[in-house]
């Protein structure tokens, strides 16, 4: 992952007006799922004046009963796999597109530390999940998910996340809308 692909430009809007504009021009509305961001990427996208326009909500799923309660991930996935995890990311981007009947989903699930992490998941690891509803019938639903690591802070590392998630929503919404 290249860090200057979520750095702040200076002279450019930023990546929540950017991904406000795309979802405006494509008529999207969007979602998130969050754990460790806390619901960072729901405040982002809110600091957009008319971002009602696009945005319906944030459900911050910290625990995992918060992840099975809320977003259906399936038990399986969290006893398998572990909440950090590309199942559980793709379970949770997709759990909170459908019940908030979204164009998109988004998801985060890692570890912003300063301790918690392993050999196979340290510190500053994420998944994060991006979910696009097709149209009934058209089997254009999908959802991705993308394995990051970040150095930093606990609060760095969950901003890097944050703005990294906003970045993969944006390049998601302008793929579907160069089809």
């Amino acid at each position: 992952m290249r860090e200057s692909e979520t750095r702040e430009s200076e002279s450019g809007p930023r990546i929540e007006e950017r991904v406000g504009d795309a979802l405006r021009d494509a008529d999207g509305t969007v979602a998130t799922a969050e754990s460790c961001t806390g619901g960072l990427i729901g405040s982002l996208l809110t600091d957009v004046p008319g971002s009602s326009d696009y945005f319906d909500r944030s459900v911050v799923t910290y625990s995992y009963d918060a992840k099975l309660e809320e977003l259906a991930v399936p038990r399986e996935h969290l006893d398998a796999e572990g909440a950090v995890s590309e199942p559980v990311a793709r379970a949770m981007a997709r759990g909170v597109r459908d019940t908030a009947g979204v164009d998109w989903g988004v998801s985060t699930t890692g570890i912003a530390g300063p301790d918690g992490g392993s050999d196979e998941k340290p510190v500053g690891t994420v998944f994060v999940g991006v979910a696009y509803a097709g149209a009934w019938g058209s089997g254009q639903s999908e959802a991705t998910v993308e394995r990051y690591e970040f150095d930093g802070t606990r609060t760095e590392i969950k901003a890097r996340i944050a703005r990294q998630a906003l970045s993969d929503l944006l390049a998601a919404v302008e793929e579907r809308e160069s089809e």
